[in-house]
């Protein structure tokens, strides 16, 4: 196990008021700051040797680990590019609209990063030349780089990162997440230094630092004006600036000449005249689109393409996998708040009901993906083997006798009468290797003779919105089972607090925790006891209490099932051999970047060779 230090962890503070009184004052005492950028610890433990207990701590097969071997003479400077996405973005405002793995290929493109993740799992600065603290976390303070300009020409400076923080705290993704950092308050405190207040101890905040809702610099007299006129004119900092869209169609960018970024020779980035961004929601016609030329790179999260890209190469196609294996994790989720899935015995029992084994052949992931048990693949440093024991393992048997219990409950939460199968909605995009995938579930399930399975399919962006639900219902939605992937290789905090914080208003009031609501929460499930931990995960920089935490949080969804995993996925961005600089890219201070987790590519350092 990697004993890291505190500041390589990505996260999102859940601290809220009901545990004030014990984690000290919000004031800045002027005591000794600690200065994250230069916090690295390689520590490392010897591997636990398997027991044989937990298959999904071994690595796939046939599992490929992507050695990138770049062009390192002359960097090209000019030429476009097309890259074809799994799906449109709902829209550019880093503050408003959920991003996904797609829209984090576009935001990238034009937004900075006040903060970066680097290879070594630590958090560097971007935008942000250091950042530093008071000694109990509540008080931070960044220094931005000179010399940044919009590409209307205006200059960065503090105020409009201190102006940015209404608008995120009025943004449908940025008020989440602002609630779930504890942040209340962003202040100038000079020409390029900010001031953030925390009500409470974030001893992993820069972290937070690091995505869209409050980590992308987007100008905020613009988006405060006009918000939604923002969609049509988006205006960052970033390497390209906004030309054109034609939605569903492509999104175009160009070099912006005044990008304040040099490489390590000096040049000024970014190497690429122009990028073009162009949703193709079927992967196999996206795969193509990069084989035949018409795209030049193709960004998936599918196993099936990342097979069908491998055997298209070994028969001689030129093409090159940037390739990620990482704790991404594919599955589903129950909304435990809409009968049955509200009875832990059907969740359960639907759970034990569903062979990874089959669905991950159905994905195309035999021979690339193990089963999963939690949100932590093997090799990260949070994966636990008492979590992999835990998790309720395929046994149609058992599984069928744990819905038939709340079947032939005369008081089943449902209304229907004792004996009748329950009614399930099972929803995915409509990807054919996710039908596939679906429709394996749905025999399984039909099968036991205790459930109505109703398959229904949505583009990404309905399905994201259908998982949402809206503010008439409360973010409750509708949805039954609903596909999802899991997880991420950012510090466990920065999707478990955010996932898990009270689903509604009325759950947060319940709990005793008005006001902290997270309507991304998508399965709808709260545990005081989760909800505890995760406070506790993030008041604290000692690895092995963190852990302690994780792992039992873990322990409780397995118990409890609000989800369900297929297997950890690999993930790809498939691009023609030009285009080098991908698997490279590094932060101002010349730190190596943490490559492509999420196949998200950082176009800036993108160039083609000769």
């Amino acid at each position: 196990m990697k004993l890291r230090s505190l500041y390589k962890l990505l996260a999102l503070l859940l601290v809220f008021g009901m545990f004030a009184a014990a984690c000290g004052s919000d004031d800045d005492d002027g005591s000794d700051s600690t200065v994250v950028d230069d916090t690295t610890d390689d520590t490392t433990d010897d591997t636990t040797e398997d027991d044989g207990v937990a298959d999904a701590g071994d690595v796939a097969e046939d599992a490929e680990t992507t050695e990138v071997v770049e062009d390192e003479s002359t960097r090209n400077f000019g030429g476009e590019i097309a890259v074809g996405l799994e799906a449109e973005t709902t829209g550019m405002r880093p503050w408003e609209e959920t991003c996904s793995s797609p829209c984090y290929n576009m935001w990238d493109a034009m937004y900075d990063r006040l903060m970066e993740p680097t290879a070594d799992g630590n958090v560097g600065g971007n935008v942000y030349e250091s950042i530093s603290s008071n000694e109990d976390f509540t008080v931070w303070v960044a220094v931005l780089r000179d010399g940044i300009t919009f590409h209307n020409g205006k200059v960065l400076d503090a105020q409009n990162i201190a102006d940015m923080f209404p608008v995120q705290q009025a943004g449908a993704a940025g008020a989440g997440h602002v609630s779930a950092s504890n942040l209340i308050d962003v202040q100038a405190t000079g020409a390029l230094e900010v001031t953030y207040t925390l009500s409470q101890s974030n001893s992993a905040f820069p972290s937070f630092l690091t995505r869209a809702p409050i980590g992308m610099v987007f100008d905020a007299e613009l988006a405060a004006a006009d918000p939604d006129g923002y969609n049509e004119n988006p205006v960052g900092t970033g390497a390209f600036q906004f030309e054109s869209r034609d939605i569903d169609n492509e999104t175009v960018f160009v070099k912006y000449d005044g990008y304040w970024r040099m490489d390590a020779e000096g040049n000024q980035l970014p190497y690429l005249d122009k990028v073009s961004f162009r949703p193709i929601p079927d992967e196999g016609t996206r795969l193509d689109a990069t084989l035949s030329g018409t795209t030049q790179a193709a960004q998936t999260l599918r196993q099936g393409t990342i097979r069908d890209a491998r055997a298209e190469r070994d028969d001689g196609a030129d093409i090159f996998l940037f390739e990620f294996q990482g704790s991404n994790t594919g599955g589903g989720m129950y909304n435990v708040l809409v009968p049955p899935f509200d009875d832990v015995r059907v969740r359960r029992g639907l759970t034990m009901m569903n062979s990874q084994d089959n669905v991950i052949e159905a994905l195309g992931g035999t021979g690339i993906s193990l089963p999963a048990t939690q949100w932590f693949s093997p090799d990260s440093p949070w994966y636990s083997e008492t979590v992999a024991a835990a998790w309720p393992q395929f046994d149609f048997d058992a599984g069928k006798a744990s819905l038939q219990e709340y079947v032939d409950d005369p008081e089943r939460s449902d209304g229907k009468a004792a004996g009748e199968p329950i009614d399930a909605e099972l929803s995915c995009p409509p990807d054919p290797t996710l039908i596939a995938a679906m429709q394996v579930i749905e025999q399984t399930w039909t099968a036991s003779g205790l459930v109505n399975v109703n398959l229904t399919n949505f583009d990404q962006q309905t399905h994201i919105g259908y998982a949402l639900g809206s503010p008439d219902d409360g973010f409750v939605g509708s949805h039954g089972a609903h596909c999802w992937r899991w997880s991420d290789d950012d510090d466990p905090s920065t999707n478990l607090n955010s996932e898990f914080a009270p689903p509604t208003a009325a759950v947060a009031e319940a709990a005793g925790i008005p006001d902290i609501v997270s309507p991304i929460n998508f399965s709808n499930y709260f545990s005081g006891t989760i909800f505890q931990a995760l406070v506790a995960a993030t008041q604290t920089d000692v690895f092995d209490e963190r852990y302690a935490l994780y792992e039992g949080v873990m322990l409780e969804l397995a118990d409890q099932v609000p989800i369900w995993y297929s297997g950890h996925t690999a993930t790809a961005i498939i691009v023609d051999p030009a285009i080098q600089g991908l698997a490279s890219w590094v932060l101002p201070d010349g730190t190596l970047g943490a490559g492509l987790p999420n196949a998200e590519g950082r176009w800036a350092n993108a160039w083609l060779a000769s």
